[in-house]
């Protein structure tokens, strides 16, 4: 599961004592509320729905699934459904190839998600194995999922805007700056990120003063 309340509120705390810019920028937002995914296939099976289309869109797909293979969240239904019937419950050919890439990753063992390595970027290497799960799928899932304190999205769009906005740059630092500038917030970088999106969805209340 992921970062808890208190987790979230430790680290930032910590991070907050060590950059002011986010002892500032917490002081104008607040904390962010946890953002908890449950650890396994289903979770994976969901971002690869979910991918490039909205909530809605991809619940549809989901409640079409469930109609035509049983229940999603057994790798073996996927494994076993045919192409076209992916295709009729509102799958891509790209997300069929996706979804059948990662049921047959998990019912052969390949990918254990009980087990994932203990070293983070060793675990992303094995979920982004998995055709369809980028790093940044893989990040978020580790994240989100299993909790991993120290996990850091520096590709991530809004991560980039809004660390630049709390710490005052003028120009939205690029992956490799985002990712350099936290070096220094470890092993609290997945509180960061989480703030990150909490300072990015409080928009223009969250301007530095």
């Amino acid at each position: 599961m992921g970062l808890n309340e208190a987790q979230l509120r430790g680290s930032l705390d910590a991070l907050a004592l060590s950059e002011p810019a986010f002892a500032a920028a917490l002081a104008r937002v607040g904390y962010p509320a946890p953002r908890i995914r449950d650890r396994g296939y289903a979770t994976l099976l969901r971002t690869i729905v979910g991918q490039q289309v909205s909530v809605a869109a991809a619940d549809s797909v989901w409640r079409k699934l469930e109609a035509a293979v049983g229940d999603p969240t057994k790798p073996d239904n996927i494994a076993a459904a045919s192409d076209e019937t992916l295709r009729a419950c509102g799958f891509s050919r790209q997300k069929s190839s996706y979804a059948k890439s990662l049921a047959e990753e998990v019912t052969s063992g390949r990918l254990d998600l009980e087990n994932l390595p203990e070293d983070d970027e060793e675990a992303i290497a094995a979920l982004v194995r998995v055709k369809g799960i980028g790093r940044w799928s893989a990040e978020i899932y580790l994240l989100f999922a299993e909790g991993r304190e120290d996990v850091w999205p520096a590709g991530d769009l809004a991560v980039q805007i809004e660390v630049g906005r709390i710490l005052g740059h003028d120009a939205r630092p690029s992956e490799k700056l985002t990712r350099d500038l936290a070096e220094a917030w470890r092993p609290h970088r997945g509180a960061a990120a989480i703030f990150a999106w909490h300072h990015y969805g409080a928009g223009a209340d969250a301007a530095p003063v």
